[in-house]
């Protein structure tokens, strides 16, 4: 899924329109509005993500900007070193900055977590899925981000799949119930399970589901849960697919990986992240 032009348009206006609003008083500052240069720099350790957002904020102040990256997005950035040289009018220099660093940030931010915990299992089958556990308004540039630290994507949001939660069970009356109404409803969508139990497991299993999310599995349930779904799946034939969820972290996520779940999907990838730092600087 790549992230459409028009999307990032909408979430670099929203960015602009909140930090200039009607316009950058600093621009009485410099002498005059002639052309300069100036250097993202990184100030940390990470994976680089964010650089068509950074474009598009300097397009949408300035045509007359050029941006030359130094380094790509997904591609690993150490501190001190170069990232990009801008160079165009003074007075754009000034006002797109902090925009387009709260966007590196962000989402070198997400990048970078994402990378350290597909690093920690990549001795493993097992995946490394996001949330919609994101920010408000950026869904899609924090799944990018996700994907460019070595990620997967899961649903998008409510529209894509179906991913059948304990309050949806409890409202329908039953995981069998739930289920067949959303093959009722929309017969080619995928369809997800969370189940919070080794019953529950078994009754997700009976039904014409593929994945099954375990919610909250200690190992020894979740190795349990694995060794019964593959029992299960010898004797149909399409396998169900098995994704942990729920108090994982970088502590515990290679356990987690080693029992033999095909996915790991984490919250902690869009939302407990920390930034990473750029500077800009205008050269003299």
């Amino acid at each position: 899924m790549n992230v459409p032009n028009g999307t990032i348009k909408a979430n670099v206006q929203a960015a602009l329109e909140e930090d200039l609003g009607p316009g950058d008083i600093h621009v009485s500052l410099p002498s005059d509005d002639s052309d300069r240069h100036g250097t993202i720099i990184a100030r940390s350790h990470g994976v680089l993500c964010g650089a068509e957002w950074a474009n598009e904020a300097y397009r949408q102040v300035s045509e007359q900007v050029e941006v030359d990256w130094a380094k790509v997005d997904g591609e690993t950035i150490e501190p001190s070193s170069l990232i990009a040289t801008i160079s165009g009018p003074v007075s754009a220099l000034l006002a797109v900055e902090r925009t387009a660093l709260n966007f590196l940030q962000l989402l070198s931010a997400t990048a970078s977590q994402t990378r350290r915990f597909v690093h920690l299992i990549e001795h493993t089958q097992a995946r490394v899925l996001d949330t919609r556990k994101t920010v408000p308004g950026l869904r899609l540039a924090q799944k990018y981000a996700v994907r460019m630290g070595g990620g997967n994507n899961h649903r998008i949001g409510l529209f894509d799949a179906f991913l059948i939660k304990e309050n949806h069970i409890a409202a329908s009356g039953s995981i069998s119930n739930a289920v067949s109404r959303a093959r009722m409803a929309h017969p080619d969508m995928f369809i997800e399970v969370e189940v919070e139990s080794l019953e529950e497991l078994d009754h997700a299993l009976q039904c014409d589901v593929d994945r099954i999310m375990l919610d909250n599995f200690k190992i020894l349930q979740l190795r349990e849960a694995v060794r019964i779904s593959r029992s299960f799946s010898n004797h149909r034939r399409k396998a169900v697919e098995l994704e942990a969820s729920g108090g994982i972290s970088e502590s515990n996520v290679v356990q987690v990986a080693e029992t033999g779940v095909d996915f790991i999907s984490l919250g902690t990838l869009t939302k407990d992240i920390s930034a990473i730092d750029f500077s800009f600087r205008i050269q003299s």
